[in-house]
């Protein structure tokens, strides 16, 4: 059986990655925030859930940035 094997470009760094994606994530956190306020929920529990899924989504969206550009500068030494 013959498999096809796609060779998939590599994208580009954009040029604010770090602030793009906390930008973004602030957005979502937000959005759970008007959410919970329109669907008579808590506001404080919305706004912690907002609070936490921002720091948590952000964490980890920065994190693996930092890993792609370490990874990218390893392969052009």
């Amino acid at each position: 059986m013959r498999r096809l094997r796609w060779i998939v470009p590599e994208r580009s760094l954009p040029a604010h990655p770090y602030r793009d994606s906390a930008i973004v994530y602030a957005l979502l956190a937000v959005l759970v925030v008007v959410l919970v306020a329109v669907t008579g929920g808590s506001l404080v529990k919305g706004a912690a859930a907002g609070a936490a899924a921002f720091v948590l989504s952000t964490a980890y969206s920065w994190w693996r940035w930092r890993e792609r550009q370490q990874a990218r500068e390893r392969r052009e030494r």
